[in-house]
C-alpha cells in the first residue's frame, strides 16, 4: 500500500508522515507513506494507492480526484481533528478504509 499526503508545499504533512509510519510499523503493516506538494503529484499517480489531502487545501479535492480516478487511486481529505493532533494512527486507519 502506498499512501501519499498532499498539502500546498508538502511540508506541513511531513510530521504526520512520520507518525503514520510509526503506527504502520506498530501494526505490522507494510506500506510506503510520503508527502508531496500538489504540483508534484502527477508524477506519483501510477505508484500510489491512496491520496490524503491536508484539510487546509481541501479545495483541491475535486481537481486531484479527477487526475487520480483514471489511475484507480482513492482520494479523501484528512480528518481535521486527526490532522490537528498529528494522530498518525487515525489517519492510517482512514487510508485503510479507503482501500477497503
Amino acid at each position: 500500500m502506498k499512501i501519499m499526503l498532499v498539502c500546498s508545499a508538502g511540508m506541513s504533512t511531513s510530521m504526520l508522515v512520520n507518525k503514520m509510519r510509526e503506527a504502520a510499523k506498530q501494526q505490522g503493516i507494510e506500506t510506503t507513506i510520503d508527502a508531496t506538494a500538489e504540483a508534484g503529484l502527477a508524477n506519483q499517480l501510477d505508484s500510489t494507492d491512496v491520496i490524503l489531502i491536508g484539510p487546509q487545501v481541501r479545495y483541491l479535492q475535486a481537481q486531484i480526484t479527477k487526475k487520480a480516478e483514471p489511475h484507480g487511486v482513492q482520494v479523501d481529505v484528512i480528518d481535521s481533528m486527526a490532522y490537528g493532533t498529528m494522530n498518525g494512527e487515525k489517519v492510517l486507519e482512514q487510508a485503510k478504509k479507503l482501500l477497503g
